[in-house]
Order: C-alpha cells, then structure tokens, then sequence
C-alpha cells in the first residue's frame, strides 16, 4: 500500500492511555441544575409579567375613578370643574382684581386656554358656547360639564390678573358682565360655567 502522506508521531500510536483532548465522562445530576435554572427564570418572568399587569391596570383604574389622567381635555376640565369656586364674593363685574381691565379681543388671546363648562342640566349647552366663542374668534381648549346642575348664572373665572383682560372679553362675547379671579380650576387659565341665564 503507498502512503500518501510521511510517516508521523501519531502513526506509531499504540491502545494504550488516551493522549490528547477528548470528552471525559459526564458528572452525574449536571441535568438538573439546566433545570432549576431554566425554572428560576421563567419563575421570575412570570411574576415581572403579572406584577407589570397588576400596576397597569391599577394604574388604568384610579385614573377612571378619579377623573384625571383621562386623555381627553374634556375630561380633564370635568373633573376641575368639580371644585367649588371661592365663595369670597358674589360674582360681579368688580369682583376680583381684574375689574378695571378693559376686555381683551380675540386677537390678543395669545396662548391664553378656555374652557367651556356646562352648570345646567341643558345638553349641549357647552357645545352651543364654544361654537359661538369659536366663530367670535376665540380659541377653546376643550368643553365639558361642570361638576354642578344648579348654576343659575354664566361666570367668567380667570386664574391670574394677567388672564383678566381675555376673561372680560370672553364674558362680554357670551353677554354676560360676571368675572372673578379664582383657583378653583387649574387646569386652565380661564374657566367659562355656563349658568341657565346663558340662552346662546
């Protein structure tokens, strides 16, 4: 027979020990170690999934009961409209600090938000307002109801004194002369509650 290739170390090798790499025996309950880690895993990704839910849909349900965190401004001006305005004064031309700020024109509504809410049990009544506000020129943010059904009167509340100006234009495009600074609604700078005298 020829040989193909010279003759080496490893052509002389005899059954004896074995020389060189080779798999030694496997160590017994190797398997079961695969396993517990395997099982420690999916344990653990189980209980993050199920915790994750659980402050989900948390998370979803206190923000329906209470009215904030809602994605719709709508909502949003509802649930500020559940606070009571400052029971200092009777709503009037003069109340607030505002009195003697002559009223602001479309035009210099600037970055100003309104919102319209609805203090009667009329529907649709917020809708009617901002679209007459809204062809006067004005920009709404959003419209909604009132955390009240018994306003007998249209008010004008503005935040701060430097909303004062847009708020006696808002009132005297409603037809309506009762302004009055208030913090009862945060959520924007100036909050129109229509009341039943409101027939728009």
């Amino acid at each position: 027979m020829t040989e193909r290739f010279p003759r080496d170390r490893f052509d002389d090798a005899t059954d004896g020990p074995r020389v060189g790499a080779h798999r030694g025996p496997q160590r017994r309950g190797r398997g079961w170690i695969v396993f517990a880690w395997a099982a420690l895993a999916t344990g653990v990704l189980v209980g993050l999934g199920v915790l994750g839910l659980g402050l989900a849909t948390t998370g979803l349900s206190d923000g329906n009961d209470s009215g904030g965190g809602a994605s719709s401004p709508t909502s949003s001006a509802s649930a500020s409209a559940t606070a009571k305005p400052s029971p200092s004064s009777t709503p009037s031309a003069s109340s607030g600090s505002g009195a003697g700020a002559s009223a602001a024109t479309p035009a210099q509504q600037g970055t100003t938000s309104v919102v319209v809410l609805n203090g009667t049990t009329t529907t649709g009544l917020a809708g009617r307002a901002s679209t007459a506000l809204t062809g006067a020129g004005w920009k709404i943010t959003s419209t909604g109801d009132a955390g009240t059904t018994g306003t007998t009167q249209t008010i004008v509340y503005y935040r701060s004194a430097e909303s004062a100006a847009v708020a006696q234009g808002i009132a005297k495009s409603l037809g309506t002369t009762a302004v009055q600074l208030s913090t009862a609604f945060p959520n924007a700078d100036v909050s129109v509650v229509l009341g039943s005298d409101y027939t728009g």
